[in-house]
Protein backbone atom coordinates (compact mmCIF):
# COMPACT_ATOMS: atom_id res chain seq x y z
CA UNK A 1 0.00 0.00 0.00
CA UNK A 2 2.48 2.63 0.92
CA UNK A 3 4.36 1.82 -2.66
CA UNK A 4 1.25 2.64 -4.59
CA UNK A 5 0.54 5.71 -1.83
CA UNK A 6 4.10 6.60 -3.14
CA UNK A 7 3.44 6.23 -7.00
CA UNK A 8 0.05 8.01 -7.28
CA UNK A 9 1.15 10.46 -4.71
CA UNK A 10 4.17 11.71 -7.23
CA UNK A 11 1.86 11.42 -9.86
CA UNK A 12 -0.77 13.70 -8.47
CA UNK A 13 1.93 16.20 -7.60
CA UNK A 14 3.31 16.08 -11.17
CA UNK A 15 -0.08 16.07 -13.00
CA UNK A 16 -1.37 18.92 -10.54
CA UNK A 17 2.39 20.92 -10.99
CA UNK A 18 2.90 21.12 -7.60
CA UNK A 19 6.15 20.17 -7.27
CA UNK A 20 7.15 22.20 -10.33
CA UNK A 21 5.52 25.19 -8.91
CA UNK A 22 6.80 24.36 -5.17
CA UNK A 23 10.49 23.90 -6.55
CA UNK A 24 10.23 27.86 -8.48
CA UNK A 25 8.98 29.15 -5.44
CA UNK A 26 11.33 27.90 -3.12
CA UNK A 27 14.24 28.75 -5.43
CA UNK A 28 13.10 32.20 -6.09
CA UNK A 29 12.45 32.47 -2.61
CA UNK A 30 15.77 31.09 -0.47
CA UNK A 31 18.00 32.63 -3.47
CA UNK A 32 17.28 36.02 -3.06
CA UNK A 33 16.98 35.97 0.63
CA UNK A 34 20.08 34.51 1.06
CA UNK A 35 21.90 36.71 -1.92
CA UNK A 36 19.89 39.95 0.51
CA UNK A 37 21.83 38.62 3.87
CA UNK A 38 25.15 38.03 1.35
CA UNK A 39 24.59 41.76 0.68
CA UNK A 40 24.37 42.70 4.10
CA UNK A 41 27.52 40.83 5.45
CA UNK A 42 29.55 42.13 2.70
CA UNK A 43 28.72 45.20 3.42
CA UNK A 44 29.37 44.67 7.34
CA UNK A 45 32.91 43.67 5.84
CA UNK A 46 33.77 46.23 3.94
CA UNK A 47 32.90 48.62 6.60
CA UNK A 48 34.98 47.02 9.28
CA UNK A 49 37.71 46.73 6.25
CA UNK A 50 37.40 50.97 5.88
CA UNK A 51 37.59 50.90 9.88
CA UNK A 52 41.00 48.87 9.81
CA UNK A 53 42.41 50.75 6.88
CA UNK A 54 41.71 54.10 8.54
CA UNK A 55 43.68 52.92 11.55
CA UNK A 56 46.20 51.67 9.69
CA UNK A 57 46.89 55.18 7.70
CA UNK A 58 46.34 56.91 11.54
CA UNK A 59 48.85 54.45 12.76
CA UNK A 60 51.53 55.09 9.59
CA UNK A 61 51.27 59.00 10.26
CA UNK A 62 51.63 58.18 13.78
CA UNK A 63 55.03 57.12 13.50
CA UNK A 64 56.02 60.09 10.98
CA UNK A 65 55.48 62.07 13.52
CA UNK A 66 56.44 60.10 16.89
CA UNK A 67 60.05 59.71 14.42
CA UNK A 68 60.13 63.64 13.94
CA UNK A 69 59.30 64.53 17.20
CA UNK A 70 61.88 62.08 18.32
CA UNK A 71 64.87 63.69 16.35
CA UNK A 72 64.00 67.34 17.44
CA UNK A 73 61.80 67.92 14.23
CA UNK A 74 59.14 70.57 14.02
CA UNK A 75 55.57 69.32 13.15
CA UNK A 76 52.44 70.99 11.74
CA UNK A 77 49.74 69.41 13.63
CA UNK A 78 48.08 70.76 17.10
CA UNK A 79 50.18 70.20 19.84
CA UNK A 80 46.90 68.20 21.84
CA UNK A 81 47.07 65.60 18.79
CA UNK A 82 50.81 64.68 19.16
CA UNK A 83 51.27 60.53 19.76
CA UNK A 84 54.53 61.17 22.10
CA UNK A 85 51.20 62.51 24.58
CA UNK A 86 49.84 59.41 25.90
CA UNK A 87 46.66 60.62 26.15
CA UNK A 88 46.47 62.31 22.50
CA UNK A 89 47.60 58.18 21.30
CA UNK A 90 44.98 57.16 23.48
CA UNK A 91 41.87 59.25 22.11
CA UNK A 92 42.98 60.73 18.14
CA UNK A 93 44.62 56.83 17.47
CA UNK A 94 42.41 54.53 19.12
CA UNK A 95 42.65 50.66 17.99
CA UNK A 96 39.28 49.15 15.92
CA UNK A 97 37.41 46.73 18.37
CA UNK A 98 35.55 44.81 15.48
CA UNK A 99 33.42 41.70 15.78
CA UNK A 100 33.66 40.14 12.17
CA UNK A 101 30.68 38.43 10.68
CA UNK A 102 30.38 34.70 11.24
CA UNK A 103 30.60 32.46 8.08
CA UNK A 104 26.61 31.73 8.37
CA UNK A 105 25.99 35.47 9.03
CA UNK A 106 23.70 35.67 6.03
CA UNK A 107 21.30 33.55 7.58
CA UNK A 108 20.07 35.61 10.27
CA UNK A 109 20.29 39.60 10.40
CA UNK A 110 19.08 39.08 13.77
CA UNK A 111 20.54 42.22 15.82
CA UNK A 112 23.03 43.24 13.07
CA UNK A 113 20.69 46.06 12.07
CA UNK A 114 20.54 47.52 15.74
CA UNK A 115 23.81 46.94 16.56
CA UNK A 116 26.93 48.39 14.85
CA UNK A 117 30.00 45.56 14.45
CA UNK A 118 32.86 47.95 15.04
CA UNK A 119 33.63 50.57 18.09
CA UNK A 120 37.01 52.67 18.52
CA UNK A 121 37.07 53.12 22.67
CA UNK A 122 39.01 56.14 24.10
CA UNK A 123 41.01 56.44 27.37
CA UNK A 124 38.58 59.43 27.72
CA UNK A 125 35.39 57.82 26.69
CA UNK A 126 32.93 56.25 29.25
CA UNK A 127 32.59 52.48 29.21
CA UNK A 128 28.41 53.06 29.42
CA UNK A 129 27.87 55.83 27.03
CA UNK A 130 29.86 53.34 24.49
CA UNK A 131 27.83 53.38 21.31
CA UNK A 132 26.67 50.14 20.29
CA UNK A 133 23.91 51.10 18.25
CA UNK A 134 23.55 52.26 14.63
CA UNK A 135 21.36 54.56 12.68
CA UNK A 136 18.78 52.28 11.05
CA UNK A 137 15.54 53.39 9.59
CA UNK A 138 12.11 53.26 11.35
CA UNK A 139 10.59 51.58 8.31
CA UNK A 140 13.15 48.98 7.58
CA UNK A 141 12.85 47.93 11.71
CA UNK A 142 9.08 48.23 11.14
CA UNK A 143 9.07 45.01 8.44
CA UNK A 144 12.41 43.51 9.00
CA UNK A 145 15.05 42.16 6.95
CA UNK A 146 14.18 39.42 4.05
CA UNK A 147 16.93 37.09 5.28
CA UNK A 148 16.70 33.30 4.61
CA UNK A 149 15.37 33.20 8.76
CA UNK A 150 12.30 35.25 7.53
CA UNK A 151 11.37 32.71 5.09
CA UNK A 152 12.11 29.91 6.48
CA UNK A 153 10.31 31.28 9.99
CA UNK A 154 7.05 32.97 8.73
CA UNK A 155 6.65 31.79 4.56
CA UNK A 156 7.73 28.05 4.88
CA UNK A 157 4.81 27.34 7.03
CA UNK A 158 2.57 29.19 4.65
CA UNK A 159 3.64 26.97 2.14
CA UNK A 160 3.68 23.74 3.89
CA UNK A 161 -0.52 24.87 4.75
CA UNK A 162 -1.16 25.19 1.28
CA UNK A 163 0.85 21.71 0.64
CA UNK A 164 -1.01 19.61 3.25
CA UNK A 165 -3.99 21.23 4.44
CA UNK A 166 -6.27 19.31 2.51
CA UNK A 167 -5.10 16.01 1.95
CA UNK A 168 -7.73 14.04 3.44
CA UNK A 169 -11.19 16.44 2.83
CA UNK A 170 -9.63 16.77 -0.77
CA UNK A 171 -10.80 13.09 -0.90
CA UNK A 172 -14.32 13.32 0.92
CA UNK A 173 -14.94 16.23 -1.57
CA UNK A 174 -14.38 14.40 -4.33
CA UNK A 175 -16.09 11.42 -3.28
CA UNK A 176 -13.55 8.58 -3.57
CA UNK A 177 -13.48 8.37 0.36
CA UNK A 178 -15.48 4.90 0.15
CA UNK A 179 -13.10 3.51 -2.08
CA UNK A 180 -10.18 4.46 0.67
CA UNK A 181 -12.29 2.60 3.67
CA UNK A 182 -12.39 -0.25 1.75
CA UNK A 183 -8.50 -0.58 1.00
CA UNK A 184 -6.63 -2.95 3.72
CA UNK A 185 -5.21 0.37 5.21
CA UNK A 186 -6.88 2.47 8.52
CA UNK A 187 -7.87 6.34 7.60
CA UNK A 188 -4.88 7.40 10.29
CA UNK A 189 -2.21 5.26 8.07
CA UNK A 190 -3.42 6.55 5.09
CA UNK A 191 -3.53 10.44 6.37
CA UNK A 192 0.52 9.93 7.68
CA UNK A 193 1.72 8.15 4.69
CA UNK A 194 -0.01 11.06 2.50
CA UNK A 195 1.88 13.52 4.74
CA UNK A 196 5.03 11.37 5.02
CA UNK A 197 5.24 11.64 1.14
CA UNK A 198 4.49 15.28 1.12
CA UNK A 199 6.88 16.11 3.79
CA UNK A 200 9.69 13.28 2.13
CA UNK A 201 9.43 15.55 -1.24
CA UNK A 202 9.02 19.06 0.51
CA UNK A 203 12.50 17.95 2.27
CA UNK A 204 14.51 16.94 -0.90
CA UNK A 205 13.37 20.61 -2.84
CA UNK A 206 14.05 22.39 0.38
CA UNK A 207 17.40 20.90 0.90
CA UNK A 208 18.32 21.08 -3.04
CA UNK A 209 16.71 24.44 -3.69
CA UNK A 210 19.07 25.78 -0.41
CA UNK A 211 21.89 23.82 -1.86
CA UNK A 212 21.73 25.57 -5.14
CA UNK A 213 21.26 28.93 -3.25
CA UNK A 214 24.11 28.85 -1.06
CA UNK A 215 26.35 27.88 -4.11
CA UNK A 216 24.77 31.01 -6.24
CA UNK A 217 26.04 33.29 -3.11
CA UNK A 218 29.50 31.63 -3.27
CA UNK A 219 29.77 30.11 -0.12
CA UNK A 220 31.86 26.78 0.41
CA UNK A 221 29.19 24.03 1.67
CA UNK A 222 31.94 21.71 1.66
CA UNK A 223 34.61 24.16 4.68
CA UNK A 224 30.99 24.36 6.18
CA UNK A 225 29.87 21.07 5.73
CA UNK A 226 29.28 20.80 9.78
CA UNK A 227 27.35 24.14 9.86
CA UNK A 228 25.15 23.59 6.69
CA UNK A 229 24.25 20.38 8.20
CA UNK A 230 23.08 21.63 11.66
CA UNK A 231 21.49 24.61 9.73
CA UNK A 232 19.67 22.08 7.55
CA UNK A 233 18.60 19.50 10.24
CA UNK A 234 16.47 22.45 12.30
CA UNK A 235 14.64 23.46 8.78
CA UNK A 236 13.60 20.23 8.24
CA UNK A 237 12.35 19.71 11.99
CA UNK A 238 10.57 23.12 11.70
CA UNK A 239 8.97 21.71 8.70
CA UNK A 240 8.07 18.44 10.57
CA UNK A 241 6.04 20.60 12.86
CA UNK A 242 4.03 21.82 10.76
CA UNK A 243 3.41 19.03 9.05
CA UNK A 244 2.49 17.17 12.38
CA UNK A 245 -0.20 20.09 12.84
CA UNK A 246 -1.74 19.31 9.39
CA UNK A 247 -1.61 15.67 10.11
CA UNK A 248 -3.61 16.71 13.33
CA UNK A 249 -5.90 19.13 11.52
CA UNK A 250 -6.74 16.40 8.87
CA UNK A 251 -8.00 14.15 10.99
CA UNK A 252 -10.94 16.16 12.13
CA UNK A 253 -12.33 15.74 8.87
CA UNK A 254 -13.20 18.98 8.30
CA UNK A 255 -13.97 20.60 4.87
CA UNK A 256 -10.59 22.28 3.36
CA UNK A 257 -11.52 25.49 3.99
CA UNK A 258 -12.03 24.96 7.77
CA UNK A 259 -9.05 22.76 7.51
CA UNK A 260 -7.32 25.79 5.66
CA UNK A 261 -8.57 28.39 8.27
CA UNK A 262 -7.66 26.27 11.43
CA UNK A 263 -4.25 25.69 10.01
CA UNK A 264 -3.81 29.66 9.30
CA UNK A 265 -5.31 30.66 12.53
CA UNK A 266 -2.40 28.13 14.50
CA UNK A 267 0.20 29.64 12.12
CA UNK A 268 -0.97 33.02 13.64
CA UNK A 269 -1.02 31.97 16.89
CA UNK A 270 2.65 30.17 17.21
CA UNK A 271 4.34 32.89 14.53
CA UNK A 272 2.95 35.54 15.33
CA UNK A 273 0.91 36.28 18.60
CA UNK A 274 3.13 34.11 21.21
CA UNK A 275 6.45 35.48 20.76
CA UNK A 276 4.88 38.97 20.59
CA UNK A 277 2.54 38.37 24.33
CA UNK A 278 6.43 36.52 25.44
CA UNK A 279 8.00 39.43 24.15
CA UNK A 280 5.54 41.92 26.05
CA UNK A 281 4.96 40.58 29.06
CA UNK A 282 8.95 40.37 29.58
CA UNK A 283 8.76 44.17 28.99
CA UNK A 284 6.23 44.34 31.65
CA UNK A 285 7.54 41.97 34.02
CA UNK A 286 11.12 43.73 33.90
CA UNK A 287 10.81 46.85 33.03
CA UNK A 288 14.47 48.95 31.77
CA UNK A 289 15.47 51.47 33.97
CA UNK A 290 15.20 55.31 32.30
CA UNK A 291 18.65 55.34 30.20
CA UNK A 292 17.33 59.00 30.27
CA UNK A 293 17.87 59.08 34.20
CA UNK A 294 20.71 57.72 34.02
CA UNK A 295 22.86 60.19 32.03
CA UNK A 296 21.07 62.88 33.91
CA UNK A 297 22.94 61.24 36.81
CA UNK A 298 25.86 60.68 35.04
CA UNK A 299 26.13 64.75 33.96
CA UNK A 300 25.37 65.69 37.80
CA UNK A 301 27.88 63.70 39.49
CA UNK A 302 30.23 64.95 36.56
CA UNK A 303 29.54 68.40 37.60
CA UNK A 304 30.43 67.70 41.26
CA UNK A 305 33.57 65.45 40.21
CA UNK A 306 34.57 68.50 38.88
CA UNK A 307 34.37 70.89 41.52
CA UNK A 308 37.16 68.78 43.38
CA UNK A 309 39.09 67.20 41.00
CA UNK A 310 42.35 67.83 42.99
CA UNK A 311 41.46 66.12 46.27
CA UNK A 312 40.22 63.41 43.90
CA UNK A 313 43.88 63.17 42.56
CA UNK A 314 45.57 63.19 45.68
CA UNK A 315 43.17 60.22 46.88
CA UNK A 316 43.86 58.25 43.55
CA UNK A 317 47.53 58.60 43.66
CA UNK A 318 47.84 57.96 47.67
CA UNK A 319 46.40 54.56 46.33
CA UNK A 320 48.54 53.98 43.46
CA UNK A 321 51.83 54.75 44.41
CA UNK A 322 53.40 53.62 41.21
CA UNK A 323 51.40 55.88 39.37
CA UNK A 324 53.39 58.30 42.01
CA UNK A 325 56.71 57.89 41.87
CA UNK A 326 57.38 60.81 38.84
CA UNK A 327 54.69 63.01 40.40
CA UNK A 328 55.67 66.37 41.00
CA UNK A 329 53.15 69.54 41.42
CA UNK A 330 54.08 70.77 38.64
CA UNK A 331 52.76 67.48 36.18
CA UNK A 332 49.37 67.40 37.47
CA UNK A 333 47.59 68.70 34.32
CA UNK A 334 44.22 68.53 32.75
CA UNK A 335 44.24 64.69 32.66
CA UNK A 336 45.94 63.79 35.52
CA UNK A 337 42.83 65.08 37.18
CA UNK A 338 40.70 63.79 34.48
CA UNK A 339 41.24 60.11 34.69
CA UNK A 340 41.42 60.05 38.19
CA UNK A 341 37.64 61.87 38.71
CA UNK A 342 36.41 59.44 35.58
CA UNK A 343 37.89 55.91 37.96
CA UNK A 344 35.50 57.76 40.06
CA UNK A 345 32.74 58.66 37.83
CA UNK A 346 32.73 54.99 36.63
CA UNK A 347 32.60 53.31 40.21
CA UNK A 348 29.53 55.54 41.16
CA UNK A 349 27.78 55.24 38.30
CA UNK A 350 27.98 50.94 38.24
CA UNK A 351 25.12 50.33 40.45
CA UNK A 352 22.81 52.12 37.98
CA UNK A 353 24.65 50.42 35.13
CA UNK A 354 24.59 47.26 36.65
CA UNK A 355 20.84 47.60 37.28
CA UNK A 356 20.16 48.14 33.57
CA UNK A 357 22.13 45.33 32.60
CA UNK A 358 20.50 42.64 35.20
CA UNK A 359 17.15 43.84 33.80
CA UNK A 360 17.95 43.05 30.17
CA UNK A 361 19.13 39.88 31.27
CA UNK A 362 15.91 39.30 33.44
CA UNK A 363 14.34 39.70 29.96
CA UNK A 364 16.32 37.37 28.13
CA UNK A 365 15.71 34.52 30.79
CA UNK A 366 12.10 34.83 30.55
CA UNK A 367 11.96 34.54 26.65
CA UNK A 368 14.55 31.73 27.33
CA UNK A 369 12.42 30.02 30.02
CA UNK A 370 9.08 30.57 27.66
CA UNK A 371 10.29 30.04 24.09
CA UNK A 372 9.52 26.36 24.13
CA UNK A 373 5.75 27.45 23.60
CA UNK A 374 6.42 28.47 20.27
CA UNK A 375 8.56 26.61 17.54
CA UNK A 376 8.95 30.04 15.58
CA UNK A 377 10.92 31.35 18.56
CA UNK A 378 13.12 28.60 19.23
CA UNK A 379 13.67 28.28 15.20
CA UNK A 380 14.34 32.43 15.18
CA UNK A 381 16.93 31.83 18.49
CA UNK A 382 18.61 28.85 16.74
CA UNK A 383 19.28 30.76 13.39
CA UNK A 384 20.37 33.65 14.77
CA UNK A 385 22.55 31.58 17.01
CA UNK A 386 24.32 29.63 13.87
CA UNK A 387 24.33 33.14 12.10
CA UNK A 388 26.04 34.97 15.69
CA UNK A 389 23.55 37.91 15.67
CA UNK A 390 21.93 36.66 18.63
CA UNK A 391 21.49 38.95 21.35
CA UNK A 392 23.75 36.94 23.54
CA UNK A 393 26.38 37.51 20.66
CA UNK A 394 25.84 41.07 20.88
CA UNK A 395 25.76 41.10 24.21
CA UNK A 396 28.99 39.11 24.87
CA UNK A 397 30.59 41.57 22.30
CA UNK A 398 29.52 44.44 24.20
CA UNK A 399 31.31 43.08 27.30
CA UNK A 400 34.73 42.31 25.36
CA UNK A 401 34.59 46.01 24.12
CA UNK A 402 34.45 47.44 27.88
CA UNK A 403 37.01 45.26 29.15
CA UNK A 404 39.30 46.20 26.24
CA UNK A 405 38.43 49.51 26.84
CA UNK A 406 39.63 49.31 30.46
CA UNK A 407 42.85 47.76 29.36
CA UNK A 408 43.36 50.61 26.69
CA UNK A 409 43.30 52.84 29.42
CA UNK A 410 45.68 51.00 31.73
CA UNK A 411 48.08 50.64 28.89
CA UNK A 412 48.54 54.44 28.87
CA UNK A 413 47.39 55.71 32.22
CA UNK A 414 51.49 54.39 33.58
CA UNK A 415 52.74 56.82 30.38
CA UNK A 416 50.30 59.71 31.75
CA UNK A 417 51.28 59.47 35.69
CA UNK A 418 55.12 58.88 35.14
CA UNK A 419 55.09 61.87 32.70
CA UNK A 420 56.84 59.09 29.92
CA UNK A 421 56.42 60.21 26.79
CA UNK A 422 55.18 57.70 24.13
CA UNK A 423 57.51 56.01 21.73
CA UNK A 424 58.16 54.76 18.71
CA UNK A 425 59.63 51.69 20.14
CA UNK A 426 56.12 51.40 22.89
CA UNK A 427 54.17 51.08 19.14
CA UNK A 428 54.37 47.07 19.40
CA UNK A 429 53.16 47.00 22.69
CA UNK A 430 49.15 48.40 21.81
CA UNK A 431 46.99 46.27 23.16
CA UNK A 432 44.90 44.53 20.09
CA UNK A 433 41.34 43.76 20.50
CA UNK A 434 40.97 40.03 19.10
CA UNK A 435 36.92 39.06 19.17
CA UNK A 436 36.44 35.96 20.97
CA UNK A 437 32.84 34.19 19.78
CA UNK A 438 31.19 32.50 22.48
CA UNK A 439 30.09 29.15 21.48
CA UNK A 440 26.42 28.72 21.45
CA UNK A 441 24.86 25.24 21.08
CA UNK A 442 21.54 25.54 18.90
CA UNK A 443 21.04 21.51 18.98
CA UNK A 444 18.27 22.50 22.27
CA UNK A 445 16.07 24.23 19.70
CA UNK A 446 16.20 21.36 17.34
CA UNK A 447 15.22 18.78 20.34
CA UNK A 448 12.37 20.92 21.79
CA UNK A 449 10.90 21.22 17.92
CA UNK A 450 11.16 17.64 17.28
CA UNK A 451 9.73 16.70 21.03
CA UNK A 452 6.55 18.99 20.26
CA UNK A 453 6.11 17.53 16.89
CA UNK A 454 5.84 14.24 18.17
CA UNK A 455 3.41 15.72 21.06
CA UNK A 456 1.44 17.36 18.22
CA UNK A 457 1.23 13.80 16.10
CA UNK A 458 0.18 11.92 19.59
CA UNK A 459 -2.43 14.19 20.47
CA UNK A 460 -3.72 13.36 16.55
CA UNK A 461 -3.46 9.69 17.38
CA UNK A 462 -5.30 10.09 20.40
CA UNK A 463 -7.92 12.21 18.92
CA UNK A 464 -8.57 10.09 16.32
CA UNK A 465 -8.85 6.66 18.53
CA UNK A 466 -11.66 8.52 20.71
CA UNK A 467 -13.65 8.61 17.28
CA UNK A 468 -15.04 5.99 15.71
CA UNK A 469 -14.42 5.17 12.13
CA UNK A 470 -18.08 4.20 10.97
CA UNK A 471 -19.31 7.64 12.67
CA UNK A 472 -16.50 9.34 10.71
CA UNK A 473 -17.49 7.54 7.15
CA UNK A 474 -21.11 8.20 8.15
CA UNK A 475 -20.77 12.10 7.84
CA UNK A 476 -18.65 12.00 4.31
Amino acid sequence: MLTYNFRYELKLLLRSRWIQLLSLMLLVLFGFSAFNGQQKVEKRRSDIAEAHLEMRENDAMMLMLLDSVEHGLEVSVPYWTIPSSPMALGNYYPRVAAMEPQPMAFLSTGQADLFTHYVKPTVSGDDFALNFTEMTSPVQLLFGSFDLAFVIVYLLPLLIIAFSYNVLSAERENGSIRLLAAQPITIQEWVMQKLGLRFFWMALLVTVTLILAFLLIGMDIVAQATSFLSFLALVLAYMLFWFALAFLINLQAGSSAKNAVALLGLWVVFVLFVPSVVNQLGNTFYPMPSRTLMINEMRSLKEEVAKKQDEILDNFLRDHPEYALNDTTQSRGFYHRYMASQRLIREELSPAVNAYEEQLQKQQDWIGRFKWISPAILAQESLNEMAGTSTENYEDFRKQVIAFAETWRGHLTPFLYNNRDFSQKDYPNLPKFIYQKSQASTWSGLAIILVLSGLVYLIGIFIYKRQKERNILTTF
